[in-house]
């Protein structure tokens, strides 16, 4: 039987997001944003992985997992397919990264996903700037 587990995470925008880096997409607790982090696609967040469930932490550390990540800016939505691992450490205080490779640190939310930040679509990405844009990222993790 596939056990599927969801959690919903909101951010905001801001006007230093660039979402150019070629394997990895970051969502962060933190308010502020220099220029360097091309990662980052949403900061504010309301969770991080060490106050995601933990029934979701569970079934994410399962050989098996899938996870699927949606974000949503108003009508706009972008998907990312990843996976778990029960290498997975998940005690990062304020940050989530997702990776197209398999390098798992304490930061680590995904890997070997099928987008990076560089792969979103450049409208979604401008809209990202803007720091009063709410955005609602769903997690779904299956195993």
């Amino acid at each position: 039987m596939i056990s599927q587990v969801k959690e919903i995470i909101l951010g905001y925008g801001h006007k230093n997001i660039k979402a150019i880096h070629p394997t990895t997409i970051m969502i962060t607790e933190d308010e502020h944003l220099s220029q360097s982090g091309d990662c980052i696609v949403v900061v504010a967040a309301n969770k991080t992985l060490e106050t995601l469930s933990t029934k979701f932490r569970n079934n994410l550390q399962k050989s098996s997992s899938r996870l699927t990540v949606i974000f949503e800016l108003g009508s706009l939505k972008e998907h990312i397919t990843a996976f778990g691992s029960p290498k997975l450490i998940l005690t990062h205080p304020t940050d989530m990264v997702i990776r197209k490779s398999n390098y798992i640190c304490n930061r680590t939310l995904g890997i070997q996903a099928d987008k990076s930040s560089r792969d979103l679509s450049r409208v979604f990405v401008e809209k990202l700037k803007d720091q009063k844009q709410e955005i609602k990222v769903t997690l779904i993790v299956e195993s």
